[in-house]
């Protein structure tokens, strides 16, 4: 079964004042729907968007595995842990809160910058906090979080180029750029299909290329 859920569909968050422009794909903050509460594992796909300056200050996570994909622009993180990256397009940047960490996420070039951050549950609460990322991740190069029982398969395809999605109890795709043919459904920039008991499907990319994330939940 696969569930289409359009990016101008998606809770509309932030602090537009601050700089701060937030899309949310599932319940967030002030926005609930017992409808909308998780899909397996995943807790959050947000769209963030953040003019030069803007960011969020510290704040505590916990239990909780984050991981961050950066659309355009570069993201400072600084975390109680002693991490200070930049994190750059084709990066995937992994935060496992486990019992506690505090971290600032900001925006401190002079372009806009746009990422996905996406919030995963752990299959086992506690442990220490950890912090991993890796520099352009290839094509096909699939990134496990085995404490969340979740692979992130990243996919760039060029124009009409077809690829295989995996079987999985439950698929989320996520279209990051261009539009995707899934299912007998077409998806475009910032549309996600949650997907249960994928068998045998396909994405390929329509009317030029694409570049989507494939998350593979064991549960």
């Amino acid at each position: 079964m696969i569930s289409v859920h359009r990016s101008d569909d998606r809770y509309r968050g932030g602090d537009g004042a601050a700089g701060i422009d937030t899309r949310h794909a599932l319940s967030f903050g002030p926005f609930y729907d017992p409808d909308n509460l998780r899909f397996g594992p995943i807790l959050a796909c947000n769209e963030e968007r953040l003019a030069p300056g803007a960011g969020f200050e510290e704040h505590p996570h916990s239990h909780t595995e984050i991981v961050t994909w950066v659309v355009e622009g570069e993201l400072t993180h600084r975390d109680s842990a002693g991490h200070s990256t930049l994190v750059r397009a084709g990066d995937v940047a992994h935060l496992s809160a486990a019992s506690g960490v505090r971290h600032v996420e900001r925006n401190d070039g002079t372009d806009p910058l746009t990422f996905l951050q996406m919030w995963l549950a752990p299959l086992e609460p506690g442990g220490e906090p950890s912090y991993t990322v890796v520099p352009g991740i290839a094509d096909s190069t699939p990134y496990a979080l085995p404490g969340a029982g979740a692979m992130l398969h990243v996919r760039r395809l060029t124009e009409d180029e077809r690829t295989a999605v995996p079987d999985a109890v439950r698929l989320y795709v996520h279209v990051v750029r261009g539009r995707v043919g899934l299912g007998g459904e077409e998806l475009g920039p910032g549309d996600a299909a949650r997907i249960t008991d994928a068998r045998g499907l396909a994405a390929v990319a329509v009317a030029g290329p694409a570049e989507l994330l494939v998350w593979e939940l064991a549960g």
